[in-house]
C-alpha cells in the first residue's frame, strides 16, 4: 500500500468525509511519488557535516565557501542543493560579497541596530549580556540554501557563504546538508 493510500484512509477514518481540497493534495502527492520513481540516476542521496567555531572575539565574519566546496565535492552529489544553517540562536549564516569594507558596515549597521552597551536596555539580559546578539542574528538570517549544478555551487556574482558570530568566546557549530544526485 502507497503512503497515499495509507494517507487517504487514516484521513477517511479519521474525518469520515476527505475535502475535496485534501483529494487534490493527496493526489498531488501520489503524482510527486510516481515522479521520483522514475527520476534519472535514482534516488537522492543526503550527506552532512558539521562546521565548528569558537571565535576569539565577541563579532566577526568569516568566509567559510571553501569548506562548503569541499564538503560539495566530497559528497559527491553533482545536481542538488546545499542547505547552511547556524545551529546556535546568536550566529548566523548569510551570502554576500566577501570586502572588507563591507563587512566594516556590517558590524557598524548591526551595531547601531542592536548596540551590545548597555546590556542593562534588554529585558533578556537578566543575568546574561547577549540580548544584542539574537537581535543581529534575526536581521542577518538563520541559513542559506545554494544550488548545487555540475557539482559546484551554483552562485552569483561575488557570492560567497559566511559564518556571522555575534557572542563569540564558545564552540558554536554549522550545519552543511546536501541533498541531491
Amino acid at each position: 500500500m502507497s503512503g497515499y493510500e495509507v494517507l487517504r484512509k487514516q484521513l477517511a477514518k479519521e474525518s469520515k468525509i476527505v475535502p475535496s481540497d485534501s483529494m487534490a493534495v493527496l493526489e498531488e502527492f501520489e503524482e510527486f511519488e510516481e515522479f521520483e520513481e522514475g527520476l534519472p540516476g535514482g534516488p537522492m542521496k543526503s550527506f552532512r557535516k558539521e562546521l565548528w567555531f569558537e571565535v576569539p572575539t565577541r563579532r566577526a565574519f568569516i568566509n567559510i565557501t571553501p569548506e562548503v566546496e569541499e564538503y560539495v565535492r566530497e559528497s559527491g552529489i553533482t545536481e542538488g542543493l546545499v542547505l547552511v544553517n547556524a545551529m546556535h540562536i546568536t550566529a548566523s549564516v548569510f551570502i554576500n560579497d566577501d570586502e572588507t569594507g563591507l563587512h566594516h558596515d556590517f558590524d557598524t549597521w548591526l551595531e547601531k541596530l542592536a548596540p551590545h552597551e548597555s546590556v542593562s536596555q534588554y529585558r533578556h539580559n537578566v543575568g546574561e549580556d547577549n540580548a544584542d546578539a539574537h537581535l543581529k542574528r534575526q536581521i542577518m538570517g538563520r541559513e542559506v540554501v545554494v544550488a548545487i549544478t555540475d557539482g559546484k555551487l551554483d552562485f552569483g556574482p561575488w557570492e560567497q557563504i559566511f559564518y556571522g558570530e555575534f557572542d563569540g568566546r564558545r564552540r558554536k557549530r554549522v550545519l552543511v546538508k546536501i541533498i541531491g544526485e
